[in-house]
């Protein structure tokens, strides 16, 4: 008994210092966040990658448009990359990433990049908070950017502005903090969109149909043809964004890795699945390939792969991309006559049925052996995640259109949405710039 006792003793000693140690362990701080300068030096890059994707989308609808809106048609991007340069740093990226309120919308905390600095953040560990900051405003950028393509060649530039900066406001920040700034989406409903699927292109699409309703057809519409007038501009505007598409995508990993590496692989490898199915399928419906079309095809494959990039392996990228140009395909050629509706540049038919294919094929193809921080999806044995992306793309569907559908009301009646009859004859460029896209006599 007396040599029991003092081995019990040991024993409980033993035991109380490792129990210390453990819960020392657990009740101790984590690691500080440290700048990375490699994980930097990636992130800059891919910023100004994303950057470059609005006037490459300004070149992409130019081409499509007839040559008396050509510069009109331009102005509507790069008038967005510059005022939406400034509502982020004052109170865009606030509302989107600030303190979550209630799972709703980021609180005010941040306006003006109020202590928004040097350091790194809780959304990116590695890089400088401003930095992240920024790399997301390129997104909000071009976001109303694309919804220009709806409407091209008949709103008004004074209504385009005051309507992208209340959309800006009241549609695009809360919707982002739902997903990615740790609103009830992404966070709480534990939905994926690793790049923009429901942020950037349902978005986008749901607030062109609002936009068609309201404003209406072009003038001649079906009746007078509108053929594009410069495909090699469209042709240049579709590999701009492609090569943006990349800081886009494998940006959106944060870092400098494995994870950027396999986005990158899967934008590139979904972008020319969908162009070349979109080609044969066109080939095959109308018996010629076509420039619009193989362009129109790889942009339907960098939407529809933008929400999966860092959750599916190259090989689901090959069948996301080619149902994406096949799927975009029919939207643009088949429903869009039926139904009628004047989509100027495709923006429901691509961004809208490629943002919707992409968003539930991420429920089908995400695995964790691609992505840890992610979520097994139906063809790897949880049907349950492929319900969770259906709910986040039929709530995102029903906000942004209500929204939406008030504020173009709103500016309407504030300064009206249309150019008159006359200025539409005349075009863009003449009517509401003074220039001309081109002179040939110059």
């Amino acid at each position: 008994m007396r040599k029991i006792v003092p081995l019990m003793l040991v024993l409980i000693a033993l035991f109380v210092f490792f129990a210390t140690a453990a819960m020392g362990a657990d009740s101790a701080p984590p690691p500080p966040k440290v700048v990375n300068s490699g994980d930097t030096a990636w992130m800059l890059v891919s910023t100004a990658l994303v950057m470059l994707m609005t006037p490459g989308l300004g070149l992409f609808y130019a081409g499509m448009v007839r040559k008396k809106n050509v510069l009109g048609t331009i102005m509507q991007s790069f008038i967005m990359l510059c005022m939406v340069s400034v509502i982020w740093v004052l109170w865009g990226y606030t509302l989107s990433f600030g303190p979550d309120k209630g799972g709703i919308i980021g609180g005010f905390e941040w306006f003006g990049l109020n202590t928004v600095g040097q350091e790194p953040s809780d959304y990116a560990n590695t890089i400088p908070h401003l930095l992240f900051m920024m790399y997301q405003g390129m997104f909000a950028v071009i976001t109303p950017a694309l919804i220009t393509g709806a409407f091209a060649e008949r709103m008004k530039f004074s209504a385009l502005m005051l309507f992208s900066a209340l959309w800006l406001t009241f549609v695009y920040s809360p919707l982002c903090h739902w997903v990615w700034g740790g609103g009830w989406i992404g966070a709480k409903l534990g939905a994926l969109d690793f790049a923009g699927g429901t942020v950037v292109h349902i978005n986008s699409a749901v607030a062109a149909i609002a936009a068609i309703i309201v404003i209406g057809k072009r003038k001649g519409y079906g009746r007078v043809p509108m053929p594009p007038h410069n495909l090699t501009m469209t042709i240049t505007g579709a590999a701009l964004l492609w090569f943006g598409w990349f800081g886009f995508n494998a940006g959106s990993a944060l870092t400098s890795g494995g994870l950027a590496s396999v986005a990158f692989v899967t934008t590139n490898t979904a972008t020319g699945a969908a162009a070349m199915a979109w080609m044969f399928f066109e080939w095959a419906h109308r018996g010629k390939p076509t420039a619009l079309g193989i362009a129109s095809g790889a942009v339907a494959g960098l939407v529809a792969i933008t929400p999966a990039a860092g959750f599916v392996t190259p090989m689901s990228a090959i069948i996301i991309g080619a149902g994406a140009g096949i799927i975009c395909y029919f939207a643009v050629s088949f429903i869009r006559p039926k139904l009628g509706y004047d989509d100027s540049l495709d923006v429901i038919g691509v961004h809208g049925a490629g943002g919707t294919w992409g968003a539930l094929a991420t429920g089908l193809f995400a695995t964790i052996s691609v992505n840890s921080t992610g979520k097994d999806g139906l063809f790897y044995g949880n049907s349950g995640l492929f319900l969770t992306q259906l709910i986040a793309v039929v709530s995102s569907y029903v906000f942004v259109f209500i929204a939406s559908f008030i504020l173009l009301k709103i500016v309407d009646a504030a300064v009206g949405l249309r150019i008159d009859e006359e200025d539409e004859a005349t075009g863009l460029d003449l009517a509401v710039h003074g220039e001309n896209g081109y002179d040939f006599e110059a």
